[in-house]
């Protein structure tokens, strides 16, 4: 029989529905279905001018917005030919590394919850609010930041902010030990996620999946290394994989990647330059097209812009990571049991707002 899990489903984190064919407990085929929240951004994106669609990308995922504002821009400095000054680029790797923490630690406490690790629910927004604090003292709020400017960001780092995020580093990688020891150490959550949901090496690059699913099948695939942006050239830091393309791998390279966040946050903080942190940016862009790519927490984001001349894009277009990881879902799911597709689907960090854009 098929089974709908969704579009009002616990498992879900959001509007969509997975169709699961069941031959007793066991799944025999899938189907992901999206398009229950659909709302039309890259269409609004054309009535609206290019400084006005920074709050709209922000958007696209709440628990990596600004990652999604800061690929905006970058598209557009790119189709504006548009020089960011290097402190601001700094700034930029900075509060996007640390974005990357938050939205790990927000995919962490869902995962135990989903997986019935309540305590690991509480101690990971415990961390969270930590660095929401500072970038609600960066920007003034705490999920949608509106911080990047097209040239560079809204204004400089707040007085003390480079000694609170050092303060804030250090508590926190104490705090992943903690983390370890709670999740391997329970064995209900390795029972859960250990030889769960493999999707293998040759499947995730023909399917086109990206970030923390692709580097849990044993490949080595980074933007920040392979494609650099920003000023990630300047940065020491180690690309998390995994060989065992399972749902334990695919939590274990997000462990690792929050650690090197930090050493790269640590990075950031020591080599930034003085200087501006923006400049003017024209109000019109020329005729011509504008790419940006990124490695978004869930995998590569890409912005796709066509100008026309005016002040406003003649068209927009944005690939999700996350449609693109989903659709591998019948790969993960087939052979394994109805109770696994919690673990499954839990462990791809679904967002929907970038998804059903």
């Amino acid at each position: 029989m098929w089974i709908n899990m969704g579009p009002q489903h616990p498992m879900t984190h959001g509007l969509w529905n997975l169709r699961v064919k069941v031959d007793g407990e066991t799944i025999v085929d899938a189907q992901p279905e999206v398009g229950y929240l659909h709302r039309g951004i890259e269409k609004l994106c054309e009535g609206k001018t290019y400084p006005q669609i920074i709050p709209l990308a922000d958007r696209l995922c709440y628990g990596s917005s600004l990652t999604w504002s800061h690929l905006y821009c970058m598209a557009v400095e790119d189709l504006m030919k548009v020089e960011v000054p290097e402190r601001a680029e700094y700034i930029r790797v900075l509060t996007i590394e640390m974005q990357r923490i938050v939205s790990h630690l927000m995919w962490l406490a869902a995962y135990a919850g989903d997986l019935g690790l309540g305590v690991g629910f509480v101690y990971t927004m415990r961390e969270r609010e930590v660095f929401l604090d500072l970038f609600q003292s960066l920007t003034g709020a705490r999920i949608t930041y509106n911080f990047p400017r097209i040239g560079g960001v809204a204004h400089d780092l707040p007085q003390n902010f480079e000694r609170d995020t050092l303060r804030a580093i250090t508590f926190f990688e104490g705090r992943l030990k903690e983390y370890e020891d709670l999740f391997e150490g329970s064995k209900i959550f390795m029972m859960r996620n250990v030889g769960v949901g493999i999707l293998k090496k040759e499947d995730a690059i023909n399917l086109g999946v990206t970030g923390p699913s692709l580097r849990a099948s044993g490949v080595t695939y980074d933007l920040r290394k392979d494609l650099p942006y920003s000023v990630y050239e300047e940065m020491d830091f180690r690309v998390a994989t995994h060989k065992d393309c399972d749902c334990y791998a695919r939590y274990r390279v997000r462990m690792d990647e929050m650690w090197e966040s930090c050493q790269i946050m640590k990075q950031a903080l020591k080599k930034m330059p003085e200087g501006k942190w923006r400049i003017v940016a024209p109000r019109n862009a020329p005729v011509g097209t504008g790419l940006a790519r990124v490695e978004d927490p869930r995998g590569e984001g890409m912005i796709y812009i066509v100008g026309d001349g005016s002040d406003k894009p003649y068209r927009v277009k944005i690939r999700s990571p996350i449609f693109v990881t989903v659709s591998a879902a019948p790969k993960m799911l087939i052979g394994y049991k109805l109770a696994d597709v919690v673990a499954i689907m839990g462990g791809l960090d679904m967002c929907i707002g970038e998804t059903d854009r």
